[in-house]
């Protein structure tokens, strides 16, 4: 772990095209790390595993899915993981295990590969690995990943908090 007082553990979270899945799973967790006292010493953002949306603001239903909870995700625009987001970041968090298979193969060392999770993971009693991708289904759709992105992501908070309260 590198958190510290001068560098922050970081965080990136990863689905297809960064427009769904991945940015809520920032907005969310960067609203934990506020809430909790530890945002300068917790970062977190976002990529897709394509490069479809590079630029784009997140999916409309993905912004109105986090207003209708009090997050703003306005400020997100999409972008393509590169291989220096390994080098950027602590943690990689894949939505979906064809996404941590994208991951896997991208990376460069076992260092890379070791600092992989699916973000389901995190949850001792997790139904399925995968965050369903809401891409093709209604707005409900996207409320029920918001939710299950937000049990996981406050899961995976909760692993990290000690190791990153005890390093400042």
């Amino acid at each position: 772990m590198t958190a510290s007082a001068d560098a922050p553990f970081r965080v990136v979270f990863v689905c297809s095209g960064n427009i769904c899945r991945s940015p809520m799973a920032d907005v969310v967790f960067r609203r934990i790390a506020e809430t909790s006292g530890l945002s300068a010493r917790i970062s977190s953002s976002s990529a897709g595993t394509g490069d479809w949306h590079v630029g784009e603001r997140a999916d409309h239903r993905t912004l109105h899915a986090l207003e209708r909870l009090g997050y703003d995700g306005s400020a997100h625009r999409a972008r393509q993981f590169q291989f220096a987001d390994f080098d950027r970041n602590d943690l990689v968090v894949a939505l979906d295990r064809s996404h941590e298979r994208v991951l896997r193969g991208w990376a460069r060392s076992d260092d890379d590969a070791d600092k992989i999770a699916l973000l389901q993971s995190f949850l001792p009693d997790a139904e399925t690995l995968d965050v369903p991708d809401p891409y093709y289904a209604g707005p409900p759709m996207f409320d029920e990943v918001l939710g299950m992105i937000e049990r996981a992501s406050r899961a995976l908070f909760r692993q990290l908090e000690p190791a990153i309260r005890s390093a400042g």
